[in-house]
């Protein structure tokens, strides 16, 4: 959720072109939820969450910086998933349009 109000479970889709990551409600639905432009983004791995509750999510949050400083903090399936999704959206962030 925005600001770690509240977590919730999205779909997400990786495009390069333009250089975005649109989020889906998991239970269907054409239309995206929102978007996450992702030139001159940085994302990197989060190992410890500021201002939360301590929650089961050993080791595979990241966080999101964009170009405009909008935080984005999302948490994937195992620590591997994570490490993939950092990689594609960092190559995304340096080469997509």
């Amino acid at each position: 959720g925005h600001l770690r109000k509240n977590w919730k479970v999205r779909k997400f889709v990786l495009r390069d072109d333009p250089a975005y990551l649109h989020y889906y409600d998991p239970a269907g639905g054409e239309e995206p939820l929102g978007a996450i432009h992702l030139r001159g983004c940085v994302v990197t791995a989060v190992e410890d969450m500021p201002d939360s509750k301590k929650c089961d999510v050993d080791n595979i949050l990241f966080e999101i910086i964009t170009a405009n400083e909008i935080h984005y903090y999302l948490q994937a399936a195992s620590s591997t998933e994570r490490t993939e999704w950092i990689k594609a959206i960092q190559a995304v962030a340096r080469t997509g349009k």
